[in-house]
């Protein structure tokens, strides 16, 4: 895992980050997703397997909430987990 959304992102879901993935790696988005798999998801992840560590997500965060893995401070540890369970639960 390359990049981690952080609880920061929680109830804001600002989508800059997913127009500037080259990959596609962040969601739910609204454009790409099902619209109630947004509303209903309480904030946007990155897969892990996905992602390819080009940070082009970080700069447009408004929120501050994407860190780069070796960066993440240790009060948002959690969210390595958060955004790996939410690829593990949803459907292919």
């Amino acid at each position: 895992m390359a990049h981690v959304i952080t609880q920061r992102c929680i109830d804001e879901k600002d989508q800059s980050c997913v127009a500037v993935c080259p990959v596609d790696c962040i969601h739910p988005s609204s454009d790409m997703d099902d619209p109630a798999e947004f509303e209903l998801a309480p904030q946007l992840y990155i897969d892990p397997e996905v992602c390819i560590d080009c940070g082009a997500c970080i700069p447009e965060c408004p929120v501050d909430a994407i860190f780069y893995i070796g960066d993440l401070p240790a009060a948002f540890h959690d969210a390595i987990d958060t955004n790996r369970r939410f690829y593990q639960n949803r459907p292919s």
